[in-house]
């Protein structure tokens, strides 16, 4: 009988300078990136910045994904450790790291010393494969509405049909994925199911939330569509657009990224850098 895959996640922070952060366990006597196991119900994204903060002291935002890792832990348990690339929000200073039983120390270091430093070769397959992607970049997270209510129980205009309890709950467990992209600007279809999908993390956050009749399945054009999102890869900071299963095809197209299809809560993220998209990937809804 197949033991149960341990899953786990982490990221490859690195800093301007060519300098990437380490840690080293005690226990193992190793150095690898920071990273740990997901929390019963916890999304990958999510705990790949909650061990970073807890490993480092560091506040990340997730960039490009990096591939995941597979291995057999010394138990024989099958191990993936999801990765990204990830930047500081805010000091980067690890010099008031205090040492604990878990992680005894936190450096940065520069890319041909971590390359040495590593004491496993798959760390060192991931930073290669990190080293490309090290540039920043600005996330353009592509939401498609929580799980709303079923249109034949709902006789009122469509426009103010609202999340089912199943796309509220969604929305809830949406608020640290979105932060964790660092989405700072909100848009979202004007339509109610949209706009209650966006709503938690507006009030998380702070972060206000712009209405567009263009994202709802009533009113979008290409051109309207098309605008908006170039605008949005123009802009210099990470951006959450919520619209609607039939919308997301025209989002796609001007994104110019391959269609895929996105399950009520799921999410597409485009990492972009001088209006270019350089990287994508998908999250679907647990």
């Amino acid at each position: 009988m197949e033991l149960r895959e341990v899953r786990a996640a982490g990221a490859v922070v690195t800093r301007r300078g060519g300098e990437v952060l380490l840690v080293h366990r005690p226990k193992y006597d190793d150095w690898s990136f920071p990273k740990g196991k997901l929390d019963p119900g916890e999304h990958a994204v999510t705990a790949a910045v909650r061990e970073v903060s807890e490993e480092t002291g560091l506040d990340v935002r997730l960039g490009p994904g990096l591939a995941p890792q597979h291995y057999r832990m010394s138990n024989g348990r099958p191990k993936r450790v999801d990765y990204w690339t990830a930047r500081v929000i805010g000091s980067d200073d690890v010099r008031r790291y205090r040492p604990n039983a878990e992680i005894d120390a936190v450096e940065w270091v520069d890319w041909e010393e971590a390359v040495a430093r590593l004491t496993y070769d798959y760390d060192r397959d991931t930073l290669a494969e990190a080293r490309p992607l090290r540039r920043r970049t600005r996330a353009l997270v592509v939401l498609r509405h929580a799980k709303a209510r079923p249109r034949n129980a709902w006789h009122e205009d469509d426009r103010r049909r609202p999340l089912a309890p199943l796309g509220e709950s969604q929305a809830q467990r949406l608020v640290p994925m979105l932060a964790a992209f660092d989405a700072t600007a909100v848009h979202t279809s004007s339509s109610t199911r949209c706009v209650q999908t966006v709503q938690p993390y507006a009030e998380t956050t702070g972060w206000p939330v712009k209405h567009h009749d263009e994202l709802s399945e009533e009113d979008a054009t290409a051109e309207a569509v098309g605008g908006l999102v170039d605008a949005l890869l123009d802009a210099d900071e990470g951006a959450v657009l919520c619209t609607h299963r039939p919308v997301l095809p025209t989002v796609l197209d001007a994104l110019r990224v391959p269609f895929v299809k996105l399950e009520p809560g799921g999410l597409l993220v485009a990492h972009h850098r001088k209006g270019r998209v350089v990287s994508t990937e998908v999250h679907q809804p647990a």
